[in-house]
């Protein structure tokens, strides 16, 4: 399942990214440009514009109620029926590529020294070239996860 997401859903974005999901967000991406995109890349449209879902051509779109980000991963769980995917934390969250592993020898000479000393496991993004690791931000957002999907 692959998704674009409208101007007002950046963080659900990310957080479908953080889940593995395909998912492109452009900020100022035009009604008719959105519509474009998601009949050629064959995406679910994401939006809480009610304008947008009556525009001619929107077929395959999900209206999102809520404005909280959890309330929203959890309507798409819900309405989707989406499980936990076994692919999370494979996608850079800013730019959606799928990140590719990063030994540690290669990473050690980027990251910070604390990081290089505590952690073993790293990825890097082909497109902007940010490096992640398994940090504090990934074990809360894991907990998030748990919540999420029980």
């Amino acid at each position: 399942m692959k998704f674009i997401a409208d101007a007002m859903l950046g963080r659900l974005a990310k957080w479908l990214r953080i889940l593995g999901y395909d998912t492109v967000y452009i900020r100022n991406i035009t009604d008719t440009e959105l519509i474009r995109l998601s009949i050629s890349e064959c995406r679910m449209i994401l939006t809480r514009d009610t304008r947008l879902i009556k525009k001619r051509g929107v077929k395959n779109y999900l209206f999102i109620i809520d404005d909280q980000f959890v309330a929203q991963l959890k309507q798409m769980v819900s309405e989707l029926n989406i499980s936990w995917p076994e692919n999370t934390f494979s996608r850079c969250i800013i730019c959606n590529e799928r990140l590719f592993p990063l030994s540690k020898d290669a990473a050690c000479n980027i990251v910070p020294e604390y990081v290089c000393n505590t952690e073993d496991i790293f990825g890097r993004c082909p497109g902007c070239h940010r490096i992640y690791w398994q940090g504090t931000h990934y074990k809360e957002m894991e907990r998030i996860l748990r919540e999420l999907f029980g």
